[in-house]
């Protein structure tokens, strides 16, 4: 629940302190934006409940530093098993893929990361605390350690067995693996919930999964969940004061890891939003849009939701191409939105890259200007609710003029860029963002040189001895942290997100806080101030 005003001295309450809660509460808390946190529970979750983090969940998690602890506890899982047995044959292998091939997905972290939703609370938590903010505080599946013969032990597996039904497999972190075990009879009706005892959920998987040893050493969590598919009818109030996410808004089977993985990106979505409309840098009517593209995004995941359980029951034939023909999806990259006020698609214009409006930016190597380091550049400029305008020149000297043009726009201290970033100026002067000791390790005000609205960055192919820091325009000059040379992959960052570009070519990307790009334009040498009108008239639709 959240009561935003266009006033800085607005109070988030942040009602449930899951991974949903705190992933809002983390970012309004480094916006700077004023956040009391409720939760009904004594303490943060202890084990088990949700524990698989996708591609994109692990990217977002590195975007706001704090992936390291989950990256050096949790499990990574590359692949997944497909066995089956049937009347006439024991339980054997039937195939095995990689979860997320490249050319498919395009990842930078092609893999499920297992850890368990207490290890996501507590990252959030201790993150949220070190700015000086606390919790208030006052279906269930199984985790266990094994003993076991079977050979995939230590790869995501589905199970398909003629006599039992399906299991899944997922391994966890200090040594144990989750078993989610269908308990459905064969004719498909529900098993009595008072039957679903440990005894009998363990004795159901033995005989799944025999000829093999199944023994269990201990058990650290047991529950039972009922597989339905649910989206609320609406993620806001008419007032746009009461806002829901997670499992409030969409309820779905857990069998590909989605549910915190799309809670989060919830709340991640509806942070920036809330964080600029409460300093009244946005109008009120930016916060529609969190419905619209959540609301979305939860339609498309009930939908791959219900083919994904109609294919596990299938077998792995099914549940194969199903993977395949939804692998984007589930990695969460290819969790995308539609047109709408932040997304602004041009039907007339094609490039021959990956980026599209709707879509997350693509990962590219650069090489950093300032300190020749080779960086990942969806990540080296840190989550502090800003845009960021990319300017994509693959010859500096050639494209001087457009430069000239473009930049004395966005500098202007009466164009809506230039109004807009006086106001986030004094707004964080007066609130400022919500500081902990591991910002003296980022140095944020690197990417706020220019605007705490906006970061400016340059990718271009002309070598670093083409040119100075002198000879380009003053307010690219202050951006020196964000002044990349394209010249760190084998494919170029400029012909991975837009193609091959001309000298006298450039291409400028709107990319919103969240990663997801809002517009996309290419323009020649001559169009430095059409294409800062192009800029003014996007943020102008939804900035005060």
């Amino acid at each position: 629940m959240a009561h935003p005003s266009p006033d800085a001295s607005t109070t988030v309450v942040v009602v449930g302190a899951g991974p949903s809660g705190l992933m809002l509460a983390c970012n309004l808390v480094r916006y700077g934006i004023p956040v009391v946190i409720l939760d009904d529970r004594l303490d943060k979750t202890s084990t088990g409940k949700a524990d698989g983090m996708q591609p994109k969940t692990i990217e977002t998690f590195k975007q706001l530093r704090l992936a390291d602890s989950l990256l050096r506890n949790g499990v990574r899982v590359y692949d997944i098993s497909f066995w089956e047995s049937t009347e006439n044959t024991t339980l054997h292998r039937k195939g095995r893929q990689i979860h997320y091939p490249d050319h498919l997905v395009g990842a930078a972290d092609p893999y499920i990361l297992l850890a368990h939703q207490g290890m996501i609370e507590g990252v959030l938590i201790e993150d949220i605390e070190a700015r000086g903010v606390r919790v208030t505080r006052n279906s269930r599946f199984i985790a266990w350690v094994i003993d076991t013969d079977f050979p995939d032990l230590w790869s995501k597996v589905a199970v398909r067995s003629h006599s039992v039904g399906s299991i899944l497999w997922i391994p966890r972190e200090r040594n144990m693996t989750r078993l989610y075990v269908e308990l459905s009879s064969t004719e498909g009706e529900r098993v009595d919930k008072t039957k679903a005892t440990p005894e009998y959920v363990m004795a159901l998987a033995r005989k799944a999964m025999a000829p093999f040893k199944l023994e269990w050493k201990s058990i650290e969590w047991f529950g039972n969940y009922v597989v339905g598919q649910r989206v609320a009818s609406h993620f806001n109030d008419d007032d746009m004061q009461i806002f829901i996410a997670g499992d409030a808004g969409h309820c779905h089977s857990a069998l590909a890891a989605q549910g915190a993985n799309t809670s989060m990106h919830d709340s991640f979505n509806l942070a920036w939003k809330l964080n600029l409309v409460c300093r009244g840098l946005a109008k009120r009517s930016l916060l529609a849009t969190y419905e619209e593209e959540r609301r979305k995004v939860a339609m498309d995941l009930i939908r791959f939701d219900a083919e994904h359980c109609n294919a596990f029951e299938q077998g792995e034939v099914a549940l194969a191409k199903n993977f395949d023909d939804n692998i984007r999806f589930i990695s969460g990259v290819g969790a995308e939105y539609s047109s709408g006020l932040l997304t602004k698609i041009q039907s007339d214009l094609v490039t021959g890259g990956a980026l599209r409006p709707g879509a997350l930016l693509a990962p590219a190597k650069v090489t950093r200007y300032i300190d020749a380091n080779p960086v990942d550049i969806q990540l080296d400029i840190p989550m502090l609710g800003q845009f960021r305008i990319y300017v994509l020149v693959p010859d500096i000297l050639s494209m001087k003029n457009f430069l000239d043009a473009f930049c004395a726009r966005l500098k202007n201290p009466k164009s809506i860029l230039g109004r807009e970033s006086a106001l986030a100026q004094q707004s964080y002067n007066e609130t400022p963002r919500g500081k902990a000791a591991s910002d003296e390790y980022v140095q944020p005000q690197r990417y706020t040189t220019v605007s705490h609205l906006f970061t400016l960055s340059l990718v271009t192919k002309s070598s670093k001895s083409d040119f100075e820091l002198s000879d380009l325009p003053d307010i690219l000059q202050q951006s020196r942290w964000t002044l990349y040379l394209d010249n760190a992959d084998e494919k170029s960052c400029t012909d991975k997100w837009v193609g091959k570009l001309n000298s006298n070519e450039a291409a400028i990307i709107n990319v919103r806080p969240d990663g997801y790009v809002g517009s996309l334009s290419l323009w020649t040498e001559k169009e430095g101030d059409k294409a800062a009108d192009w800029v003014e008239e996007y943020y102008a639709s939804f900035l005060t």
